[in-house]
Parts: structure tokens; sequence; C-alpha cells
């Protein structure tokens, strides 16, 4: 069995060490360029074209994380009728709804204002927050969101969500469709983001959209910088329709050091670090899949290219 990988950024070495543990009788190599050789499958984390475009005698791609937007915006480069394969969770949701419980609760217990004041010296009483009134909603109801639901579902918190097609979830209020989406932001004291990055959810948190949150909301996205359209934030912030936002992703990584974002006490930001891939539970899960695609069973983690999902 002959596997490609290629990971951007990453430490191959490292995962060759864990592919080789967990599939001794693979033949695994790192792709370069030049490289047309045969391979069975291909493992990778944003690919170049040059390394997936015209190969022949794939049986499947696996994208080293749960959102595949890098590796769809290939387009034609992708070999037709070859599946990727996305990871399901591999420790990620774990991380994500640590990431999410830790922002809504500094917000409902309002810990940054707490801070604010001791770095003034002040001692202050604030007033507590009810949680009736702390709604928390979820825009996208896939593996991550649902963790992050199961999670802040110990705390009492109202739970929303929103997804393209409704979800049954205990204890969570489901919106679903375009149709749905203005009610469900209208009741979203807290907003999550935890969408896939699509045609039809790039920029989608625009002014318009984040407008329809109650005043005063806050936004947390853990999801793709491009769904949030970066001068709409702002000024939300700016004219205090918008309390904060908890931002783990941006439009442009690393965020540059002389973006407006850094000057917005309102914000807080993180490097990309909500949910970072671990790398043998990663690998872990490719080769389970891989061996059940090889004794023709089906597999879960398959993207519709159609919905970018």
């Amino acid at each position: 069995m002959q596997i490609l990988f290629y990971a951007d950024g990453g430490a191959a070495d490292q995962w060759l060490a864990e592919l080789h543990k967990a599939l001794p009788l693979a033949d695994v190599r790192v792709w370069s360029e030049g490289d047309s050789a045969p391979a069975d499958y291909a493992v990778v984390w944003k690919p170049p074209a040059a390394m997936l475009q015209g190969r022949t005698g794939l049986k499947a791609i696996f994208n080293l994380g749960a959102g595949v937007d890098a590796i769809l915006q290939l387009g034609d480069a992708l070999p037709a009728g070859v599946p990727v394969i996305r990871l399901d969770d591999a420790g990620m949701a774990i991380q994500m709804a640590e990431y999410v419980t830790h922002a809504v609760l500094r917000y409902f217990r309002r810990f940054d204002e707490f801070n604010a004041q001791a770095r003034d010296h002040q001692w202050r009483f604030l007033k507590p927050r009810r949680k009736e009134d702390f709604s928390v909603g979820i825009l996208g109801m896939g593996v991550l969101g649902a963790r992050i639901a199961d999670a802040l579902a110990h705390f009492d918190f109202p739970l929303r969500s929103w997804s393209r097609s409704r979800k049954e979830i205990p204890g969570v209020h489901s919106h679903a469709g375009a149709e749905e989406l203005d009610d469900f932001l209208a009741q979203s004291q807290v907003l999550v983001c935890v969408l896939p990055l699509t045609a039809e959810t790039t920029g989608l948190l625009d002014r318009a959209t984040l407008a329809l949150l109650p005043k005063g909301a806050y936004l947390i996205n853990v999801a793709r910088g491009a769904h949030v359209v970066e001068r709409d934030l702002l000024d939300l912030l700016e004219d205090g329709h918008l309390a904060g936002a908890t931002l783990d992703v941006f439009r442009d990584e690393p965020l540059a050091s002389d973006h407006p974002f850094w000057n917005e006490p309102r914000i807080t930001i993180t490097p990309h670090i909500a949910a970072l891939t671990l790398r043998g539970d990663s690998v872990r899960q490719i080769a389970a899949k891989l061996k059940q695609m090889e004794r023709g069973q089906p597999i879960a983690g398959l993207v519709d290219r159609t919905k970018g999902y």
C-alpha cells in the first residue's frame, strides 16, 4: 500500500513516525515537487494543487482536520470521483468545548469587566447576570457544535442551534434553514460560530446579520475568519451594539501586527488554538478508516463536495 503525505507547516517526520506505527505494512512517503509516482491514498493538510492534479489511482484523500475548505478550493485539481474524508473529531471537539465554555463563562460572570477594574485598582460590585437572559446560540450543529452544546448544558444556559437541516438534540432549541436564521440570531445573547466555510457562509457574519443579535450580545468565532466581515464587526463594537468578541480565527493569519483588532479592548484574540490537531488520535482515526475502506466497509466523514463539508 502506497501512502502519499503532505502537511503545510507540519512536522513531517513526526507524522510519518505515527503513520508507520499505525500502518506498519504501508509504504509512506512525503510528497515533493515532481513526485508523480503512484499512490493508493493521500493524507494531506492544505496540499498544493500540483500534488493531486492529474493523479490517477487514488482510492481516497484523507484531510488532516475537520475543516475542508482549504482542500476543496483546489477545485478541478482534485481528482474526480476520489472521496475526500475529513477527521470526525480526533480530540478536537473536547478542546473546542473547553474554549467556548471558558469564553461564555467569562462573559456571563463579567470577568473581563472585573479584570479591567482590577487594572485600575477598583473594588466595585457588578450586578450578576440572569442565566435565563443569557441564551447561547450555536451556529453550526455538527460534531463540534453538538459537543459544545453538551458542555454548556451542564451550566443550564438556554441553548439554541442553527444548521441547514434541523437537528434534534435534547435541551437545545433547533432552528434550521434560511427562513429561521433571523429568529435564531435575535434570541442569541452569545453567538458561537462553528460553521464550515463554504461559498454560502463566507462573509455571513456581516453588519446586517450581526445587527440582528440583541444589543449587548457577544460573538465567539472558532470556525474560520472568512465568516466575519471584519470592518462590520468593529463598527458594531464601537457603536455599542455588540459588547465583545472572542476570535480564534482570522481572514488572514497570522493576524498582522497593525490590524485594528489588536487595539479594540472588547476583542479577545487567540492564535488559532481553540482545537489543535492531535497527531496520535488523528493517525489512529485515519488508519482505522483506511482499513475499513480496504475491507469494503462504509466509513464516516465523507465530504460532500457540492455542500463544501
